[in-house]
């Protein structure tokens, strides 16, 4: 299943993953191998936040690009976090965020809307 964005029709990535489980969500990219990470990993919040959608990077090794999307998949922020980065909050509260490789973010701008299917 691809990650698409909306507005240029581009797919950001061909292969995107959930993080559905309380363990999926709690390990994240944690101790995750930089070259095994060639996806989206999507993780949907219970409701749409700012606080709520705070991410760190402790026991990930590799800098990773991060979107924020709005309830409605509209990208509110985006990001390239460090490894260790101790916190990263959202400009605006997001019910979305997803982490992906830091290249793949320089072409989405905010505002566009990405969607998967």
């Amino acid at each position: 299943m691809p990650l698409i964005n909306s507005a240029s029709g581009k797919t950001v990535s061909k292969n995107v993953h959930f993080a559905k489980t309380f363990f999926q969500k709690f390990k994240g990219l944690m101790f995750e191998r930089a070259d095994n990470f060639d996806y989206a990993l999507v993780f949907e919040l219970p409701r749409e936040t700012r606080i709520g959608a705070s991410v760190h990077m402790f026991f990930v090794f590799f800098p990773i690009g991060i979107i924020f999307l709005d309830s409605g998949k509209k990208v509110v922020d985006k990001a390239v976090l460090k490894p260790w980065m101790l916190n990263y909050t959202p400009k605006k509260a997001a019910k979305y965020f997803v982490e992906l490789q830091p290249e793949k973010i320089s072409e989405i701008k905010l505002g566009e809307k990405l969607e998967w299917k």
